[in-house]
């Protein structure tokens, strides 16, 4: 029973918490990296996940951590971005990486498009001293990409082996 709502909490949680970070302080702990990564590697192997499994996964988060890392070389995300999509792909494995590289990169566009429009109007007065939104408002500043990785991590995750393998009637029941 633990395990399955260590599969229910776990991820969602890590991922609301990086966008809610991203969204407030414009930046995303390594901490939340290295959870998404700790969690998978000691869930996958108590979940029964096989070894090349683990391994395909593994191959899944390393490749989206160097097109990630390209991006932030170029400076079009945030290194934050970069190791928390990276640390999503761990989880998603290739199976469902497509899937949830689509829907964040509809999730950041719509994002984009809405602060980009947002910034063109002024800030209400009694808004203005809130120091989180004034860094958001701002144009000079970039966009919290981490908000979109989430919402399509969020939107994935309930098609996946971690959530079909939870035993709901148990947990309602028990």
């Amino acid at each position: 029973m633990i395990l399955d709502v260590a599969r229910l909490v776990l991820f969602p949680a890590l991922m609301a918490f990086a966008a809610a970070s991203d969204l407030f302080t414009m930046t995303i702990s390594n901490r939340v990296s290295l959870a998404l990564a700790a969690g998978f590697l000691v869930l996958a192997p108590a979940s029964g996940m096989a070894t090349p499994d683990i391994l395909m996964h593994v191959a899944a988060g390393a490749t989206v951590l160097v097109a990630a890392f390209a991006c932030f070389a170029c400076g079009w995300i945030g290194g934050g971005d970069a190791k928390v999509a990276a640390g999503a792909a761990l989880w998603f494995g290739f199976s469902h990486l497509l899937n949830y590289l689509l829907y964040a990169s509809l999730f950041g566009g719509a994002l984009t498009l809405l602060l980009l429009q947002f910034r063109q109007w002024p800030l209400p007065f009694a808004l203005a001293g809130q120091p989180w939104l004034l860094r958001l408002h701002a144009k000079e500043s970039g966009i919290p990409y981490g908000i979109a990785l989430a919402i399509g991590a969020l939107v994935v995750y309930p098609e996946t082996e971690w959530i079909k393998a939870v035993e709901l009637t148990r947990l309602m029941i028990g």
